[in-house]
């Protein structure tokens, strides 16, 4: 397999530390680091290659800013807030691209300006693009700073006329000084559009909002699912508990194949409304959605006496904490299915499963979500012994 990719800013940006690689050499070294990490658990099977390996990301994150008197939008050098202006990015749906390049024109025209973070001055701050790939939709999410964006209707206009495939145009304000393109206090106003679109993922539909967590990859996210439901080997008189539930993608998707009991928990109130939503619109009768901290309703579920015969563990990059994990014993799971975005902290948390719970690591499969970068997933099957 040759070299199938390039990217002439690989160097500067510093995201996709496999740009210039073959995709066979990324997936032996992924490999290798799994195996590294993970191998002393058991078999770490061959990683599942991506495809496609480019244009796969559906949620892009532009920052603004100015060069010669023009906006550019790109992104910070990694670990730096130097901002490298990027006009095409391989890793990026085209369509962001288009819809960009529209942005950059008509905030020049309109007079809109880039936000300067050292002085707060300056109206457009980020934008954030979402789009589904499943279905011709598109969102924008224009993030200002303490000022309203000028002519912001004429604005919203031309990006639908010039693209009719976006269906939703919202803004959000962002005056603080913090890395976090959307804050998690901000209130969104509605442009153009219902305020969010939807994609459909294992044969369901999802309502995708401005701070919905939703795969970043749905293409490579529907394969990883389907590893995870196999590897659950659900029945209908399951009680599942699908933990840090996220906007219920996992816990919907149980759903849809056990008639059993669905609890999905998560601390974002914004994604258990999503949730909530999202079983609505599949018509969904058999799943619930409790909001609150995960490691604590574990807990008081597991002092109540309350069991579960399947647990999908999908934590954020830090993993699970030992107080999750000990109640997540208590509630003795026949089966658990852990989804891994980093496998320093799954090692970790395999670590202590394997000293202090009754259980034994069945399979270890590693999905390449994130092609040219660093990052994998894997998926890890464990059973009650």
């Amino acid at each position: 397999m040759g070299k199938e990719r390039h990217c002439p800013l690989a160097g500067r940006c510093g995201s996709c530390v496999y740009a210039d690689s073959s995709y066979k050499e990324e997936l032996i070294e992924k490999y290798n680091t799994e195996r590294d990490l993970l191998g002393s658990f058991g078999r770490v099977y061959p990683v599942l290659p991506a495809d496609p390996i480019t244009g796969y990301r559906c949620k892009v994150q532009a920052v603004c800013g100015t060069e010669r008197g023009k906006m550019v939008t790109g992104i910070y050098r990694r670990g730096t807030h130097k901002l490298i202006p990027v006009k095409r990015c391989m890793v990026e749906d085209e369509r962001a691209f288009h819809i960009l390049s529209t942005i950059r024109t008509l905030s020049d025209r309109f007079g809109i300006t880039s936000y300067d973070e050292d002085y707060f001055t300056g109206d457009l701050r980020h934008v954030l693009i979402r789009l589904a790939a499943h279905s011709d939709e598109a969102m924008v999410v224009l993030v200002h700073g303490s000022r309203s964006i000028p002519h912001v209707f004429d604005l919203a206009a031309a990006i639908h006329q010039k693209h009719p495939f976006v269906k939703s145009i919202v803004t959000i304000r962002n005056n603080e000084k913090t890395s976090m393109v959307i804050p998690d206090d901000s209130s969104v106003s509605v442009i153009y559009g219902k305020g969010y679109i939807t994609d459909r993922l294992c044969s369901l539909k999802f309502r995708i909002s401005p701070k919905s967590f939703y795969q970043v990859n749905p293409y490579m996210a529907e394969r990883l699912y389907k590893i995870a439901m196999n590897m659950a080997e659900l029945e209908d008189g399951d009680v599942i508990i699908d933990a840090y539930s996220g906007t219920g993608t996992i816990a919907l998707i149980a759903s849809s194949l056990s008639k059993g009991r669905v609890i999905g928990i998560e601390s974002s109130h914004q994604a258990v409304l999503d949730a909530r939503e999202n079983a609505k619109i599949n018509s969904i009768e058999n799943a619930e959605f409790i909001e609150g901290d995960c490691p604590k309703i574990m807990k008081e579920m597991a002092k109540n006496g309350e069991r579960c015969s399947v647990l999908f563990l999908d934590p954020p990059r830090s993993g699970a904490t030992e107080e999750f994990l000990a109640a997540a014993g208590r509630m003795e799971p026949e089966r658990i299915i852990y989804i891994s975005c980093n496998p320093v902290t799954l090692q970790r948390d395999l670590r202590y499963i394997r000293r202090f719970l009754p259980y034994t690591i069945d399979a270890i499969q590693p999905v390449d979500m994130f092609p040219g970068s660093e990052h994998i997933e894997t998926v890890v099957m464990l059973s009650r012994f």
